[in-house]
C-alpha cells in the first residue's frame, strides 16, 4: 500500500502544479529539498512568493487533507522557505504559505486552494 498512497501523492501534486498554473502561479520549484524539510511547490503568485503543501486524500475519513498541516510541518516548511529565500537572495520577497487540499473522487481530482494557511515567525 505504501506504493501506492505515494503514487496517490504524486497525482495529487502533479493535479496541484496545474491547478496553481491555470490560476495565474509560476512554478519555481518542486519539491525543494533541505537537509531539515521539503516543500512541496514553491511558486510565484504575482509578486508573492508561495511556499505550498500539498494534501491529497481519497475520503474524509481522517478529516480534512489541511489539518494534517500540523504546527511541526508548518515549522518545518517555515524553516524549509527561509533556507530558500537566503539560497536565492530573495530575504526581502512577500512571502505566503498556502496549502492545497486534493481530494480524489472516481478518478477525478477535486482541488481547494488555502491561501495564507499558516503565518511564517
Amino acid at each position: 500500500m505504501p506504493d501506492d498512497r505515494k503514487n496517490l501523492g504524486h497525482r495529487g501534486e502533479t493535479a496541484a502544479i496545474s491547478f496553481l498554473q491555470t490560476r495565474g502561479f509560476t512554478i519555481l520549484e518542486v519539491n525543494y529539498r533541505t537537509k531539515s524539510a521539503e516543500i512541496d511547490i514553491i511558486a510565484k503568485d504575482k509578486n508573492c512568493i508561495c511556499f505550498v503543501e500539498v494534501k491529497t486524500r481519497r475520503s474524509l475519513k481522517k478529516g480534512l487533507p489541511r489539518e494534517s498541516v500540523n504546527y511541526s510541518k508548518q515549522k518545518k516548511i517555515i524553516l524549509g522557505a527561509s533556507f530558500y529565500l537566503k539560497e536565492k537572495k530573495q530575504m526581502n520577497s512577500r512571502v505566503r504559505f498556502d496549502v492545497v487540499e486534493v481530494l480524489e473522487k472516481n478518478g477525478a481530482f477535486d482541488i481547494n486552494l488555502i491561501k495564507n494557511a499558516f503565518q511564517g515567525h
